[in-house]
């Protein structure tokens, strides 16, 4: 889909604030209320929009560890993989899962409330169930930023 200027506005915007009043939006991409609405709706149902959420602090809700997964597959034939991720898609506790290039299959983003839950996940799902041959955590020390938005140049 190409995106002219109007769209790429909106999308900056709603990014950055999802929650913006349609008014609002409208006057700050300096278009009506109708056309911004028609924009979104077409920008929705063409899969430029996925979906908008609340983005909510791990730390704020309990959730005190991070960690990045690197996941190492026993094989990496196609249906291994479809398998592994669907299996991550449902898990609670993986809010990433990414197919990855380089010495591991996948990289997977878990919360877990501390470490004996982390444990347990690891315990229940990096395992030979699901076809993991080898896993490396790394932990998050910090979050030093945390962005969903992608800048769409006007």
């Amino acid at each position: 889909m190409e995106l002219d200027k109007l769209d790429r506005n909106i999308l900056n915007i709603l990014q950055t604030r999802a929650d913006i009043p349609l008014k609002e939006l409208a006057a700050q991409v300096h278009s009506s209320i109708a056309t911004c609405q028609r924009r979104i709706k077409n920008l929705t149902e063409q899969g430029v929009i996925i979906r908008q959420a609340a983005i909510v602090s791990p730390q704020a809700v309990g959730l005190n560890i991070s960690v990045f997964v690197q996941v190492d597959l026993e094989r990496q034939y196609h249906d291994v993989q479809e398998a592994f991720e669907r299996s991550m898609q449902r898990e609670p506790q993986v809010v990433g899962c990414y197919e990855i290039s380089g010495n591991y299959d996948f990289l997977l983003l878990v919360h877990c409330t501390d470490m004996p839950a982390y444990h347990a996940f690891t315990r229940r799902v990096l395992t030979s169930v699901n076809r993991v041959r080898n896993f490396k955590s790394q932990f998050v020390m910090n979050f030093a930023k945390t962005e969903t938005k992608i800048e769409i140049p006007g």
